[in-house]
């Protein structure tokens, strides 16, 4: 029985490497941010996004991009973080576009991250 198990084993671990390969790219990039990240909410954050991490263009912000800042106020600022007001909540996306400015291509998850840890909503994923 024991030959069995170990290659149930040997089978199941190029799985989870991959997966924890994919995780530690969105820890990675959100590190260089916040030195003491939460795992657990960047993951959250990932599924939250779900299969629009799968594509290119939508896997990265474009802060030059008005439209999609608008996208970000309606969407995630308002439905996920709870900010009424479109204003407010744009000056709180251009202040982490200001922070993120040094990196060219703004990965999506640390964005949010950023952007529910400026406003203390970390916990709501």
């Amino acid at each position: 029985m024991e030959p069995a198990t170990a290659t149930v084993k040997e089978e199941a671990a190029p799985v989870a490497a991959t997966a924890d390969a994919e995780e530690s790219e969105y820890l990675r990039v959100t590190r260089e941010y916040d030195a003491e990240v939460d795992p657990a909410v960047v993951d959250k954050i990932v599924k939250h996004l779900g299969a629009s991490l799968s594509n290119r263009d939508s896997k990265y912000v474009a802060c030059s991009d008005e439209t999609e800042l608008e996208t970000i106020v309606k969407g995630f600022m308002k439905k996920k973080i709870g900010i009424d007001d479109a204003a407010a909540a744009m000056e709180k996306v251009k202040a982490v576009c200001t922070t993120m400015k040094p990196t060219r291509m703004k990965n999506r998850v640390t964005f949010y991250y950023l952007l529910a840890k400026n406003e203390g909503k970390l916990g709501e994923f």
